[in-house]
């Protein structure tokens, strides 16, 4: 059985393969073996904003921010993904968390 991290490098084959909805299916695979994969849910973040489905981008955002709560670049992503998504007030204070974890 392969790993999540082999599984995860398959997904990002077929992302550049082309096949964007089968890398979202195997990173979704992913997280159903490993829910605190942070890499798949960044990813995820960004792939399900680019097929339109903004709920599901957001939440996976949201979900790498509570796996690392300390990281500037998390908060920094949520936020990049709610502005994508047309949700600017909550990103804005997304980016704010993020500028806040910059300076320490």
């Amino acid at each position: 059985m392969p790993t999540t991290h082999e599984m995860y490098d398959e997904a990002i084959g077929l992302k550049r393969d082309g096949d964007l909805e089968g890398c979202v299916d195997k990173l979704l695979e992913v997280v159903a073996m490993d829910p605190n994969h942070s890499d798949s849910h960044s990813a995820l973040a960004v792939f399900q904003q680019k097929l339109g489905r903004f709920e599901e981008a957001i939440e996976h955002a949201k979900k790498v921010v509570e796996l690392m709560p300390g990281d500037a670049f998390a908060y920094t992503q949520l936020s990049v993904i709610l502005m994508r998504c047309g949700r600017i007030p909550e990103a804005e204070e997304a980016k704010a968390k993020a500028h806040m974890l910059q300076a320490g």
